[in-house]
């Protein structure tokens, strides 16, 4: 496993190289000036050229990559157009609230949404079945933004039970991580159905039965276990569609994380801070890939790593 996983961490870097050449290209055809942002409105020509020359935004676009690539293997970011503060102290406070709102998102989401797919599984054409499926099909029907607006008029301006915005203690990742994951528990509950209903009509599921064994081992030990493969796969990849909802959740709620400062650096056409955080999303989907790799060994001990 030690060798699989070197290999596949080297195997990462041409990829991460392929994704910063599209990343640099894509922001720098952005329509905006950043060196117009940055000196101001009112500001001359002969003003806004004196501040892309401090940018460095005048010198070929080949040159301006070379020396960007060139800071990432010294671990230097660059430095952010708008607030004149280097790219890493910028999401030095930033990292931790998107990833704690990632995790309380994708907890509850997996909790509850295989929880959902095993009893729909066991109680299929039931009334179990039939609620635990339109929970589902609400969760992924309903855009996360619209969820997000419609739980803070309830449960905050109607209510008053919880913050309207922001992370002061934990009372304010409930509402966003519940807008952020429930589309991930929908799809989660209906891959777990499916893979539950195709492994308990198994003939080794009908053998530990007639084996008389109870019926929660048979379902949990056997038919769950072989299903937890195809659900950490899905669950590993919906960590991509977490990431992406954190851009809009984290505005909605005006979290001061990871995904709101993108939006506001593209608003901004602060290149510096747009190129380091999709590099590091990117860079983050990849080890999370890697990571759900190893675990169907830990699930399955007969998968090999070659």
């Amino acid at each position: 496993m030690g060798k699989y996983f070197v290999k596949r961490l080297l195997s990462m870097i041409p990829l991460l190289f392929v994704i910063s050449v599209l990343v640099f290209m894509f922001i720098h055809v952005i329509p905006g000036d950043p060196a117009r942002q940055v000196a101001g409105v009112t500001a001359t020509s002969g003003e806004v050229e004196i501040v892309r020359e401090q940018l460095g935004l005048n010198k070929p676009l080949l040159q301006q990559y070379v020396e960007w690539l060139g800071g990432l293997f010294t671990g230097d970011f660059g430095t952010s157009y708008a607030n004149n503060t280097t790219v890493i102290e910028l999401l030095k406070p930033r990292l931790p609230i998107t990833i704690y709102l990632t995790i309380c998102s994708m907890a509850w989401s997996a909790l509850f949404g295989i929880t959902i797919g095993v009893i729909s599984a066991v109680k299929r054409g039931k009334a179990a079945d039939l609620v635990g499926m339109l929970i589902a099909i609400a969760g992924i029907s309903l855009p996360n933004f619209w969820l997000g607006l419609q739980l803070m008029q309830l449960f905050s301006v109607n209510l008053g039970l919880l913050p309207t915005g922001g992370v002061d203690d934990w009372r304010g990742y409930i509402l966003p991580s519940v807008a952020m994951g429930a589309g991930i528990m929908a799809i989660l509950a209906r891959v777990t159905r499916s893979a539950m209903i195709e492994n308990l009509n198994k003939d080794y599921v009908r053998t530990a039965r007639a084996k008389g064994l109870p019926e929660s081992k048979v379902i949990m030990r056997h038919a769950f276990r072989s299903s937890a493969i195809d659900i950490v796969t899905v669950a590993a990849l919906q960590i991509g569609a977490l990431i992406a909802g954190s851009v809009v959740v984290e505005t909605v709620f005006s979290i001061p994380g990871m995904g709101r400062l993108l939006v506001d650096s593209i608003g901004l056409r602060d290149y510096e801070v747009v190129q380091a955080l999709i590099l590091f999303f990117s860079a983050e989907y990849m080890l999370i890939n890697l990571l759900a790799d190893i675990l169907y060994g830990i699930i399955n001990p007969r998968v090999r790593y070659e």
